[in-house]
C-alpha cells in the first residue's frame, strides 16, 4: 500500500515531505527551512513589525514548519503574532514524528509538539506573544469574519492545485484581509499574478529562495 506522504532531505539538511497525492514536495528541495524563512518570515512578518499585534492566516498548514518559524519570531522580537492555518490534508502522527524540525533551535522542539498535539478546530494560547489555531478544512469552502494583517499563501503549485489560485480565491483572500495587509507567496506563475491583480491586489515580484527566479508579495492598497 502506498502511502501518502515521503520524508525527503532538502540541501540546507531540513526535511520536507513529497505528497504522493499530487506527486509534488512541501518545500523547496533546495531548502524546506531555508525557502519557508526566506519567503514567509523575512518576506513577509518582518514586513509588518511595526504592527503591535500581527494575524496571520496559512494557506496550508502542512508540516507546521511556517507556524514553527511564527512562533519564533514573535517570541525573539516579543510581538504578540495570532497564527490560523488551514488544511485539508492533515499529516499523520507518525510522519511528523519523523521530521527534523525540532533541531532547529532550543524553542523548537517544545513548541513543534505543542501545534501538533493540538486539537483542530480550536484556539490554543502556547505562549503569551502567540496564539495557535488549525482548521481541518477545504479552502473552497471556508468561511469567517476574522480579518488578518498577513497571508501566508503555502498551497500546492498552479499546476497542480489550479482551483487554489483563481480569481475567486484570491477574492476570497482580499476581503479577509485588513486595510494595507500583506499576502506572500513562493508562486510568480504570469495567471497568478494576474489573478491577484484581478482582485485587487497591488502586485510585486522579489527575487526569490535558492532555485527560484522570484516570488510575490500582494498587498491591500484600498
Amino acid at each position: 500500500m502506498q502511502t501518502l506522504f515521503e520524508i525527503i532531505t532538502t540541501k540546507d539538511k531540513s526535511h520536507s515531505l513529497k505528497s504522493n497525492i499530487f506527486n509534488e514536495t512541501y518545500h523547496s528541495v533546495n531548502g524546506a527551512y531555508s525557502e519557508s524563512k526566506y519567503i514567509f518570515i523575512e518576506n513577509g512578518v518582518e514586513k509588518l513589525k511595526n504592527l503591535s499585534e500581527i494575524n496571520i492566516f496559512e494557506v496550508g498548514f502542512g508540516t507546521g514548519l511556517n507556524a514553527l518559524l511564527s512562533f519564533e519570531w514573535a517570541v525573539n522580537n516579543k510581538k504578540t503574532a495570532n497564527y490560523t492555518g488551514i488544511e485539508k490534508f492533515p499529516v499523520n502522527t507518525e510522519t511528523i514524528n519523523k521530521l527534523n524540525y525540532n533541531n532547529l533551535s532550543d524553542t523548537a522542539e517544545n513548541f513543534f509538539k505543542k501545534i501538533h498535539k493540538a486539537k483542530w478546530n480550536e484556539k490554543v494560547q502556547l505562549d503569551k506573544y502567540f496564539s495557535f489555531c488549525k482548521i481541518e478544512g477545504d479552502l473552497l469552502s471556508f468561511s469567517t469574519d476574522k480579518k488578518f494583517d498577513l497571508i501566508f499563501f503555502d498551497a500546492f503549485s498552479p499546476d497542480t492545485q489550479n482551483d487554489m489560485w483563481s480569481v475567486d480565491i484570491f477574492n476570497k483572500m482580499y476581503i479577509i484581509l485588513n486595510n494595507n495587509g500583506l499576502l506572500t507567496t513562493y508562486s510568480s506563475k504570469g495567471t497568478v499574478k494576474r489573478n491577484l491583480r484581478s482582485a485587487g491586489f497591488d502586485v510585486k515580484r522579489l527575487p526569490g529562495p535558492l532555485g527560484k527566479r522570484h516570488m510575490l508579495n500582494a498587498t491591500k492598497t484600498t
